[in-house]
């Protein structure tokens, strides 16, 4: 097995991001620059190979896994596994800013602005979008962070926020980390009971999205809003 150092310097991923600015590069390359070395058994670079492709290939599913679920690989300790998990983190926010748009249009928009942020969560995570009178983003804010099957969503915080922030109007968002796109019975006494009260604050629920890694589903694309 060759280290990194023995490896020709055109292969070498520090080395080949110089020079490519890391056009080209694989995932697993762009993983070594980060881990820094490997093991006794395999380099950086052998050793990320191996680790995506037990997550088949994909950062997202590796941005999943647990600090000490990368620790069972031999080379990995807890930094380099915090290290793995922080840079998946970050590509998911930077993707995020990168689909945020000024105006909501639709719920595809909503979705896309929570998708990076939430795809990956295998608890439930409750959300409320603020916007302007013209629908521009204020900013968002986490109501509430529940377990696998649910999570307690405070009507009165939704409110608070809204009122805080000066918004006119809001969406609700949140997962489903099952992948299942059905809303429950308490999403949908959720979804009234919160549009009843945001009416007496002058303060319009624009929509309730449910956002899973394949999709989403939207109270008001559904005419249930």
């Amino acid at each position: 097995m060759l280290s990194i150092t023995q490896l020709n310097e055109e292969d070498r991923p520090r080395e080949k991001f110089l020079r490519t600015h890391g056009v080209g590069m694989s995932k697993a390359e762009l993983m070594a620059i980060l881990i820094g070395s490997g093991s006794t058994d395999e380099n950086a670079v052998q050793l990320m190979q191996r680790i995506l492709s037990d997550c088949d290939g994909l950062v997202m599913n590796l941005g999943k896994r647990s600090v000490e679920e990368l620790c069972q690989y031999k080379g990995v300790g807890p930094a380099k596994a915090i290290t793995i998990l922080a840079a998946c983190l970050l590509g998911d926010r930077r993707a995020e800013e990168q689909v945020r748009t000024e105006q909501i249009r639709s719920a595809d928009d909503i979705y896309r602005y929570f998708h990076a942020s939430l795809r990956n969560l295998s608890h439930e995570e409750s959300h409320v979008l603020l916007l302007n009178q013209h629908l521009n983003v204020i900013a968002s804010r986490l109501i509430s962070r529940g377990g696998i099957t649910g999570t307690v969503v405070d009507v009165r915080r939704v409110l608070r926020e809204a009122i805080l922030s000066n918004s006119t109007q809001i969406a609700l968002v949140h997962n489903h980390p099952s992948g299942s796109l059905r809303p429950s019975r308490e999403d949908d006494r959720l979804t009234e009971k919160l549009k009843q009260a945001a009416k007496t604050m002058d303060i319009t629920l624009i929509d309730h999205v449910i956002v899973t890694n394949d999709g989403y589903y939207s109270y008001q694309e559904e005419g249930r809003m």
